[in-house]
């Protein structure tokens, strides 16, 4: 009866190399753009933009822990320049941890030798290198085009919306023209790109072509999808536009990594719908928020309030974290949106507080000043 056993135990194993196969086969794969733009000079220094880190950290974590496989792929290949970026936050830790995933970013598969029916997806990851290379690129065009028309899954965060730029599609049209796209904004640019002259306005360029822009508040969170498009507004919408691309994929959320910094500005927006029950929010799970984070947001959206309640929701933030941030510019800022709202007397108590924590800071002492004028 033994040598029976042998053509049974070999059905059972070519059973389970298929399951396996199948399995394989099944599994989903992610090809992650990123800029060759960027470089350093001889002392290190960033010289040109590369891509921003963190958001590739965030979406590579994501998808991994959805079971997809990921390549890195950029219009030069090999290692690439990152913008500046602190390799101490938990999800940068993380990636650079992975022995597996560091090596391959460390040489990227050159964009022109892609062969797009590998592929299920193609997520562009932003940093301002992408407005220099990526948006001219005809070799990302070329892969965007592809999987888009093979029912794949095309999407990009914050400044990668620029390699949606000028994809044409067999008809004739522009990918991106009558599709709700996110991108980084103009008020954004002005906000916070200091250093670099950028080539044009995403904003204005996608308009060109197009897309009806949706857009959230200055550095909220905004992701759209549009069919097959998935798209995010800023660093803060990353995380969400990974799961949106694992989502479209046809594979589960559950269990998904959520990160500190995302959820603080989640908390930024829950201040426009409940002040109060935001506050008791925060209050109640301090460790699960960055207090630094919802100041610098209430401080830059105080700074380029348009309306009221942006002023009103950035006054609360700022007020919130004043004692755990304990900071002049801080304090200024607040003083400073009282003065807007044309309250003197609160400016100048907030004011006086701070002269007697920080004797010596000018721009304390220039708003005192300014307000003994008026």
């Amino acid at each position: 009866m033994r040598p029976k056993l042998l053509p049974i135990c070999t059905a059972i194993l070519l059973s389970s190399l298929s399951v396996n196969a199948i399995a394989e086969s099944a599994k989903k794969n992610i090809l992650m753009v990123l800029s060759s733009y960027g470089e350093k000079n001889e002392q290190g220094e960033l010289i040109k933009p590369g891509y921003e880190f963190d958001e590739m950290s965030k979406s590579y974590l994501v998808f991994k822990a959805a079971g997809t496989t990921v390549t890195f792929a950029s219009p030069k290949g090999g290692a690439l320049i990152t913008d500046n970026f602190d390799e101490n936050k938990p999800y940068n830790k993380e990636f650079l941890a992975d022995e597996e995933a560091a090596k391959q970013l460390a040489n990227t598969n050159v964009l022109s030798d892609v062969d797009t029916q590998d592929y299920d997806a193609v997520y562009v990851v932003g940093g301002k290198g992408p407005m220099y290379d990526l948006a001219t690129n005809q070799d990302v065009k070329r892969v965007i085009k592809q999987v888009y028309q093979q029912n794949g899954i095309v999407a990009a965060v914050c400044h990668g919306p620029a390699a949606l730029l000028d994809v044409k599609l067999d008809d004739g049209s522009y990918l991106v023209n009558n599709k709700r796209i996110s991108a980084f904004t103009n008020v954004e640019e002005t906000a916070f790109t200091k250093k670099w002259q950028l080539p044009f306005s995403l904003e204005d360029n996608l308009k060109a072509q197009g897309a009806n822009l949706i857009k959230d508040g200055l550095m909220l969170n905004q992701v759209s999808i549009d069919g097959q498009i998935v798209t995010g507004q800023n660093p803060f919408s990353t995380a969400d536009s990974a799961i949106a691309v694992v989502q479209k994929l046809g594979l589960s959320t559950t269990g998904l990594p959520t990160f500190k910094d995302d959820n603080t500005i989640k908390l930024v927006e829950k201040f426009y719908q409940d002040r109060v029950l935001a506050t008791k929010e925060y209050q109640a799970n301090k460790q699960g928020y960055s207090p630094m984070l919802l100041a610098m947001s209430g401080l830059y959206q105080s700074k380029y309030a348009t309306t009221e309640i942006e002023r009103n929701v950035a006054l609360a933030l700022m007020e919130l974290t004043q004692s755990d941030v304990n900071h002049p510019m801080l304090d200024a800022a607040i003083a400073q949106t009282h003065i807007d709202k044309s309250d003197l007397n609160k400016a100048l108590i907030v004011l006086r507080q701070s002269q007697a924590r920080f004797p010596d800071n000018e721009k304390i002492q220039s708003l005192l000043a300014e307000i003994s004028k008026s």
